[in-house]
């Protein structure tokens, strides 16, 4: 495709939808110590997120959602996540769960979605999991775990495997067993607190498990977002994988950003011991500082660039190329990690103030390392996209 230079405007997305994140951001700053306490989002702040459509983001708009582009996306969630990364990452997580909107018949997305202003869909995978045909739908048996926002959810996302009325797996025209994911009320499963992790401990990304419960056909979905789509907007030309690779990365660098500006308040004051001068005259923490900053200043740019630039391309009525969702990958895989080395420099530069719980790097470093964990932080992308410009075989289940 012909190279297409975002304007500032590209870059900056809907600064109206972006301002109300900016003028929540002290409030969910102010509820970090809490949300860290109680492993879940206060009611209060969930009030305010709902007040604000911030978990309607990405919603179409038939279905009383905003339908904002992802360029706007990535900046709420990068916002928010300057206050608290647990709470930029259930937005994140449930903005991409809701496009699952675009893939329903619209009364059934009236009913999960329209008709509720607080509705939030979220959903994680399980091992051993199974739906099987039956008249009307399916019965459905498992657990899932890693459904981050699933204590404030409304509905619950199940993915399974397929099988037949005789118990065999049901495959499609190419021999591969289908998957659908079954939608169901939070009311109906069995949860399990299982949320005891290094860091993001108030996404309360728990477990819950369904016993043969009986889902009907109309409240399942397929991932493959160009098979059942009926939604015409540009949005839904872009799967939710390439939003949940903008978000999660949106989570990193929100993150580093606040990771690096509380680093440089403990810099100018602090005096290490044995030392006669503060922090900030040491000429290889100014280095390094330096490095840090343009490390993810670099990596924002980029993403930012590709995303406005597919944006463009995607909303003149273009479908999104593989070599599209292959930049997408490595921008924001790369993001993440320079987030990740900027927030390790400030955490070790800042030395033992920033081990103390009530220290704002302390739990920064501890979210940063959770958010490398999760699939969105696998190094093993960037074996992908160079394998897939090589051409050599590629894995692109996660591109």
């Amino acid at each position: 495709m012909d190279t297409l230079i975002p304007s500032p405007a590209d870059l900056a997305g809907d600064t109206a939808i972006v301002s109300r994140a900016e003028a929540l951001r002290p409030l969910v700053e102010a509820a970090s110590n809490e949300i860290e306490e109680t492993r879940r989002l206060p009611p209060a702040l969930l009030d305010k997120l709902h007040e604000a459509r911030l978990f309607r983001l990405l919603l179409p708009r038939s279905s009383n959602g905003i339908e904002t582009d992802p360029v706007t996306f990535f900046h709420v969630i990068e916002t928010i996540a300057r206050g608290d990364a647990s709470t930029a990452w259930c937005l994140g997580q449930a903005g991409g769960c809701s496009m699952s909107a675009a893939y329903l018949a619209l009364p059934v997305a009236q009913e999960i979605f329209g008709d509720d202003p607080r509705a939030v869909l979220a959903w994680g995978p399980g091992p051993r999991v199974r739906a099987v045909e039956c008249e009307g739908g399916y019965r459905v048996t498992g657990v899932w775990s890693f459904a981050s926002g699933g204590r404030h959810a409304t509905w619950l996302g199940a993915h399974c495997p397929i099988y037949k009325a005789d118990g065999s797996p049901r495959l499609d025209a190419d021999g591969r067993p289908v998957e659908r994911t079954m939608l169901v009320r939070t009311t109906d499963v069995a949860w399990t607190d299982i949320w005891n992790v290094v860091g993001l401990r108030g996404t309360a990304s728990d477990q819950f498990a369904l016993t043969d419960h009986f889902v009907p056909a109309g409240h399942s979905m397929t991932r493959d977002f160009e098979k059942e789509c009926r939604e015409p907007g540009p949005l839904y030309r872009m799967s939710a994988m390439t939003c949940y690779e903008l978000g999660f990365s949106g989570v990193a660098l929100g993150i580093a950003r606040a990771s690096l500006d509380s680093f440089v308040d403990v810099a100018r004051t602090k005096v290490p011991r044995g030392k006669k001068s503060p922090i900030r005259d040491n000429a290889v923490v100014q280095t390094q500082l330096a490095q840090a900053e343009v490390g993810i200043r670099a990596a924002r740019a980029y993403l930012l660039q590709s995303v406005a630039e597919i944006w463009t391309f995607v909303s003149a009525g273009n479908k999104l190329t593989m070599d599209q969702r292959i930049v997408l990958r490595m921008a924001s895989t790369n993001a993440i990690h320079k987030a990740r080395e900027a927030v390790d420099f400030a955490y070790n530069a800042a030395g033992a103030t920033a081990i103390f719980e009530d220290h704002p790097l302390e739990r920064r470093f501890r979210d940063i390392h959770t958010v490398t964990q999760q699939l969105q932080g696998r190094l093993s992308h960037f074996e992908t996209v160079g394998a897939w410009m090589m051409g050599a075989d590629a894995d692109l289940t996660f591109v």
